[in-house]
């Protein structure tokens, strides 16, 4: 039976990684390690809204003689999305632009860190049931900040990932289901 949980984000967490052995890993790594917490995975604190979205390049073909379309062809999928948090750190600035942001070191050349972003919805009434979205290859497009007169400064940024699934947990049982792009 599909799960039928209504989650919030009042009992949810966001969360970072990065395990893979190239590069772009190995740089979130150390940023991760420094900047946020030495255990992996990081939880990002003072966050309050996420958005994740893919967008599919549906193709419509278009017959002479017909006003709807004959045939939708998939196209490229993009994963994207957006991360509001009440907080100023290096941290997410680090993620965006690698070695570059550090003020020692201005190497010529750099890899810009890829990571995971891992969401896990949980409720508390039905502590047996959670779901969780994965979004893999994560690389932060932009980061920006609003310093409002009378309310809290917040940071945001934006990014692109490669990979996603939603694993569901069902009394204890795991359903993964994804998406690639």
């Amino acid at each position: 039976m599909p799960m039928q949980n209504v989650f919030t984000g009042k009992t949810a967490r966001i969360m970072l990684n990065s395990t893979a052995p190239t590069p772009e890993g190995k740089d979130a790594s150390v940023i991760l390690k420094t900047s946020f917490a030495p255990d992996a995975p990081v939880v990002v604190g003072r966050a309050t809204g996420i958005q994740v979205a893919v967008q599919t390049d549906l193709e419509e073909f278009h017959e002479i003689g017909h006003r709807h379309p004959i045939v939708l062809q998939p196209g490229d999928i993009h994963i994207s999305g957006s991360l509001d948090r009440a907080y100023i750190a290096g941290g997410l600035v680090m993620l965006l632009l690698g070695r570059r942001a550090q003020q020692s070191a201005q190497p010529d050349i750099y890899v810009q860190p890829s990571f995971t972003i891992q969401l896990d919805l949980n409720d508390p009434n039905v502590p047996t049931n959670t779901a969780e979205l994965v979004i893999d290859g994560v690389k932060f497009q932009n980061w920006g900040f609003k310093m409002p007169e009378d309310d809290v400064v917040m940071e945001n940024v934006s990014f692109r990932a490669l990979t996603i699934s939603v694993i569901d947990t069902e009394d204890g049982k795991a359903q993964t289901y994804g998406f690639a792009s």
